[in-house]
């Protein structure tokens, strides 16, 4: 069952950045059902999840960003809303491929989503380990503060997106590339993410098993 965790908090948004903060809270506070199963091979099968969403993005991006001029700048924040609902499934299906469906949080939603884009940001989500990546499951309001920093950081990010729309098929063309791009670092960051996850929780049944019954 898909889980719905975050409600969107960010009331009367006024400007571009506002309105983002409460779609960045809307798309990581929803965390979709996935039919991807564990699967023997992972790495292989996340890697076809998602060459299939970054076409789908990119086919996404690029169709919106065809109409010209002033109109093409209406569909901006909808082109940003299409590709992460894609990224969004797609991250659901590299968790399941990893068996890590059932323990996806919202912050590691958000992780996958945005740390490629605001880095900065994600400073208070992850926590390195050793080698490991740590995910820091952190309160609503932290959340807020940080889809406020994502916000600021991608509608700066659509100004040159916007001025893509002066050129109509050599735009969509190139919004189409960077959302097939974007798409793929989104990826890299889950299979990172969920590669450390099932090896910890490997090691951890490992040692279970060897340790000596008291």
């Amino acid at each position: 069952m898909a889980k719905n965790i975050l409600a969107r908090r960010v009331d009367g948004a006024t400007t571009l950045a506002d309105r983002l903060s409460s779609v960045v809270l809307d798309v990581a506070g929803h965390i979709p059902d996935t039919s991807e199963h564990k699967s023997r091979g992972p790495e292989q099968r996340a890697r076809a999840i998602a060459n299939s969403a970054a076409n789908r993005a990119a086919i996404a991006a690029g169709t919106l960003a065809l109409p010209p001029g002033p109109v093409g700048w209406l569909t901006l924040v909808p082109e940003l809303l299409a590709i992460w609902h894609i990224q969004r499934q797609m991250v659901a299906d590299i968790a399941g491929a990893y068996g890590a469906s059932a323990k996806l949080t919202n912050s590691q939603m958000l992780y996958c989503l945005f740390r490629h884009a605001a880095a900065q940001a994600m400073r208070d989500v992850a926590v390195q380990v050793g080698a490991r990546l740590l995910i820091q499951d952190i309160p609503l309001h932290a959340l807020e503060r940080i889809a406020a920093k994502i916000g600021i950081s991608v509608s700066k990010r659509l100004v040159g997106r916007g001025i893509a729309r002066w050129l109509p098929i050599i735009g969509a063309l190139g919004v189409g590339a960077y959302a097939y791009y974007d798409t793929g670092q989104v990826a890299r960051t889950a299979m990172r993410l969920f590669a450390d996850e099932t090896s910890t929780a490997t090691r951890k049944r490992s040692m279970r098993k060897r340790a000596p019954a008291s």
